[in-house]
C-alpha cells in the first residue's frame, strides 16, 4: 500500500509538471473604459476613397488599431470636438500613437469634396485619412454602422448634418471593438486604445 501511494504520488507530481509546461501565458486583461461592443454584428469592410482620391478599404489598415468617425466639415462642434480629443489621446499614447490609424468618413459628400476634406482632415494630424462616397455608396457604409445622418434645413437655404456623433475603435485584425460616446474625452480614449495596443501585440 506504501509503494502503490509512493508511486501514485510520483504520477501525480509528473502530471502537474507536465500541466504546468503546457500551460501558456494568459494574455493581458483588457479593460474598456468606453463601450465594449465585440461581436456586436456593426459594420464589416468596405471600400471608400480617401482625401488623396485613392480607394480606401478598412482591410487595407489591418495591422493597426483603427479609430473611426463619421462627420463633416461643416460640422460647427461635435466634429473638431472629436477630431481635437482623439489627436490629444494619440499625444498621450507617445511612440504607441504610430500604430494608430484615425478615419474621418464624411456624412455630406455633397459639399465635402476631397478637396475640402483633403484641407479639413490632416490640418487636426497629417495621420489622419478623410473618406467620401456617392451618396448610394455611403447610405449602405452608415447602415452597416448604425450611423443616422440626414439634412437639417437653415435660414437661407443651407443645412446642417444631424448624425450620430460616436467613435468606433477597431483592433488590429480589424474587428469593431469599443464603442465611445461623445465627448467622453482624450483620456478614456487613450486608455481604450492602449487596450487594444497592448491585447493585439500579446494576441
Amino acid at each position: 500500500m506504501k509503494v502503490f501511494a509512493s508511486r501514485l504520488g510520483v504520477v501525480l507530481l509528473c502530471s502537474v509538471l507536465v500541466q504546468a509546461c503546457d500551460r501558456t501565458p494568459e494574455a493581458p486583461k483588457v479593460v474598456f473604459q468606453a463601450t465594449d461592443i465585440t461581436g456586436s454584428g456593426i459594420g464589416g469592410d468596405f471600400q471608400l476613397t480617401d482625401h488623396n482620391g485613392q480607394p480606401r478599404r478598412l482591410s487595407d489598415f489591418k495591422g493597426k488599431v483603427m479609430v473611426m468617425f463619421f462627420g463633416y466639415t461643416h460640422c460647427p462642434d461635435v466634429c473638431p470636438t472629436t477630431l481635437v480629443e482623439v489627436k490629444n489621446a494619440l499625444k498621450k499614447l507617445g511612440p504607441d500613437a504610430k500604430d494608430v490609424q484615425v478615419l474621418f468618413v464624411t456624412v455630406d459628400p455633397e459639399r465635402d469634396t476631397p478637396d475640402v476634406l483633403k484641407q479639413y482632415v490632416p490640418a487636426f494630424d497629417p495621420s489622419f485619412i478623410g473618406l467620401y462616397a456617392q451618396p448610394n455608396k455611403l447610405a449602405e457604409v452608415t447602415r452597416a454602422f448604425k450611423i443616422v445622418a440626414q439634412k437639417a434645413p437653415t435660414e437661407g437655404g443651407g443645412y446642417t448634418m444631424d448624425h450620430s456623433a460616436g467613435t468606433y475603435l477597431f483592433d488590429r485584425q480589424g474587428h469593431i471593438r469599443v464603442f465611445v460616446n461623445y465627448g467622453a474625452g482624450a483620456t478614456i480614449l487613450e486608455n481604450d486604445l492602449r487596450q487594444l495596443l497592448k491585447m493585439n501585440v500579446a494576441g
